[in-house]
């Protein structure tokens, strides 16, 4: 049994597609529940600061929702189209 390199836990492969998407995917509402523990947390003259962060996790997932709603739909589309030598 070989070891892996100290801080690998997966014998030093680079992350998979689907584990790097799946943390994408966490990235945005994590940052927007960051931004809403900092507004909380800090004080009213300081607040400001949280709300780049918080436009720019809603911007992310309201992006990712618009991206998935257009790619379904072409997909939908190319399904639906009639195939050359098929009634």
């Amino acid at each position: 049994m070989t070891r892996s390199p100290r801080g690998m836990a997966d014998g030093g492969r680079p992350p998979t597609r689907g584990r790097t998407a799946d943390l994408l995917a966490l990235s945005s509402p994590l940052l927007i529940l960051l931004a809403l523990v900092s507004m909380l947390n800090r004080g009213p003259a300081t607040r400001l600061q949280a709300v780049p962060a918080l436009l720019i996790g809603v911007g992310l997932l309201v992006f990712s929702l618009v991206r998935r709603r257009r790619r379904r739909a072409m997909i939908l589309r190319v399904l639906r189209e009639p195939r050359p030598g098929k009634p």
